[in-house]
């Protein structure tokens, strides 16, 4: 998925910030059934709060648009930093059945 077509291009820079954000809340004792939750409530507020410093909404309209297109934004890159974890697993596991794959066969 080319992430680059829905993101704007400023605000990819949440990506990695809630990346971290998302493995520092891992190690807390949070349960990680909230992780998402609470990724996607953090990069709707980054991207709603740079949206609205970019542009300050000068009628309601304009204000519903800016409310949008952060909560658009912030979601995706939520979305975008839950995908990038889960390669960074899948990358791992992938390592881990290649090394016994050739441990299996030194043995042989």
């Amino acid at each position: 998925m080319d992430f680059s077509e829905y993101i704007d291009g400023e605000l990819f820079i949440i990506i990695p910030v809630l990346y971290v954000v998302g493995m520092m809340i891992k190690k807390s004792t949070i349960n990680d059934k909230w992780i998402p939750i609470i990724l996607g409530a953090l990069g709707i507020a980054l991207a709603t709060a740079y949206k609205l410093a970019a542009h300050i909404p000068e009628n309601f309209s304009e204000a519903l648009a800016v409310v949008y297109a952060g909560f658009t934004q912030g979601i995706l890159c939520a979305a975008g930093s839950v995908y990038a974890n889960n390669i960074v697993k899948q990358m791992k596991t992938k390592d881990k059945n290649e090394g016994n794959d050739k441990s299996d066969s030194e043995d042989d």
